[in-house]
């Protein structure tokens, strides 16, 4: 039954695959055509806010949307605008267009990304849902790194990789919507009071925002701290690879560990080792003129720091889940996405402004600080907040850029 769905779902999963690898290729693509064409570090930093920032809206209206006209009348037309908003960039060449570009992206990603969802929800069963999650955040991470690597792709005027992304978006549109038979039955996911959310689970609600701030110091972050290094374009590609596929090797054996004993313990262990590579990453790149990091072991570091320091967010909305009814999982997911996307919108700022100011290794010591917190948190609800739940779910991997929508898919969550 789960071969069977897999592969009733392909044509979504390489849609996915398409605009993940498109997506990972900009947020990259835009720190060093911006560096070529003489943007500060501030200006890159603000600009590359705009995407998480926009995307706080494009999670809150891409539903509405999508229950108003359906799938395949959103998803056009929201990929259509992202293909503009890549191919500006190759006719405009200031800080204020292309943060409106970046802006324009990040509110239509997300609606992207809950037509996927919706659309994958319909072909699970509740046997099925766990596993479909699973293969949607390998597609997501997986395709997120392989764009990385198109930055190896000789382009001398500047314009190739632009065109590419385009190209990949529009790509995206083919299997997406020649798998869709017609617009499915869409109901926007409730949502759950922050304030409520924090009562019920200090401590999912902690990891989500403080993960969201590290996510996004660490995605935007990496770019510029390559580029303060003197790395070239391609090795800064393959070090945000790195971060990424350490992330989502780790992902399922931390998860699979959190379900056998307390979930505090495992993000309270994970993020003490994510404060370690951290901390290492900070050191090696002060070594960096005696060619310490050209030898790999910076991008070993890096690697380090995603797999300890990416799953963190899975393992707060497990700890989460844990502690709601099942009713209430798909309307928790909703807070936390919000609570982690606001995160991830301060996360650029913080880290991006630190490397101006403080230089390249103050990105990974403002990282530092971050999973310190995260631990320190962790250990103080285990000594504090009572026992550990008794009934308990699993650990589900849940990317970055996921949305409440895709929390449908956790076989725990019943109607």
């Amino acid at each position: 039954m789960l071969h069977r769905a897999i592969m009733e779902s392909w044509p979504l999963f390489l849609g996915m695959l398409l605009l993940m690898i498109s997506n990972g290729l900009m947020v990259t693509l835009v720190t060093l055509r911006a560096t070529d064409l003489g943007f500060t570090q501030t200006e890159i930093t603000f600009m590359q806010a705009a995407y998480p920032l926009a995307a706080i809206f494009g999670c809150i209206i891409a539903p509405k949307i999508v229950a108003t006209v359906g799938h395949i009348r959103t998803f056009g037309a929201l990929a259509s605008l992202c293909s503009i908003s890549a191919l500006v960039h190759m006719v405009t060449a200031d800080p204020f267009s292309w943060a409106a570009m970046r802006a324009l992206a990040g509110f239509c990603f997300p609606g992207l990304y809950v037509v996927a969802e919706s659309w994958l929800n319909g072909r699970a069963s509740n046997r099925t849902r766990a596993a479909l999650l699973s293969v949607y955040f390998i597609t997501q991470t997986g395709g997120a790194a392989l764009g990385q690597l198109l930055l190896y792709l000789p382009d001398s005027r500047g314009t190739l990789l632009f065109v590419i992304v385009s190209v990949l978006i529009s790509l995206s549109l083919v299997p997406m919507l020649l798998s869709a038979r017609q617009n499915q039955a869409f109901e926007e996911p409730a949502r759950l009071g922050v304030r409520e959310l924090f009562r019920i689970s200090p401590l999912g609600f902690s990891v989500g925002f403080l993960n969201g701030l590290s996510q996004g110091a660490f995605y935007v972050g990496l770019g510029l701290f390559g580029v303060a290094l003197g790395l070239s374009g391609d090795r800064i590609g393959l070090l945000v690879a790195a971060g990424m596929l350490g992330g989502m090797l780790a992902q399922f054996p931390l998860g699979a560990l959190s379900d056998r004993i307390d979930r505090r313990l495992v993000i309270a262990g994970s993020a003490v080792l994510a404060f370690l590579a951290s901390l290492a990453v900070a050191f090696i790149s002060q070594l960096s003129d005696a060619g310490i990091a050209a030898g790999g072991w910076l991008f070993a570091a890096v690697g380090l720091v995603g797999a300890f320091m990416l799953p963190l967010y899975s393992l707060g909305v497990a700890h989460c889940n844990d502690r709601l009814t099942p009713a209430q999982m798909v309307a928790a997911s909703g807070a936390l996405v919000l609570v982690m996307n606001v995160g991830i919108f301060l996360g650029p700022l913080v880290g991006g402004l630190s490397i101006t100011h403080l230089g390249a290794p103050a990105l990974f010591f403002c990282l530092t600080t971050l999973q310190a917190a995260t631990a320190l948190l962790a250990l103080l609800r285990l000594a504090t907040g009572g026992k550990p739940a008794t009934e308990t779910g699993t650990a589900l991997p849940v990317g970055h850029a996921a949305t409440p929508v895709a929390s449908r898919l956790n076989p725990d969550a019943r109607e």
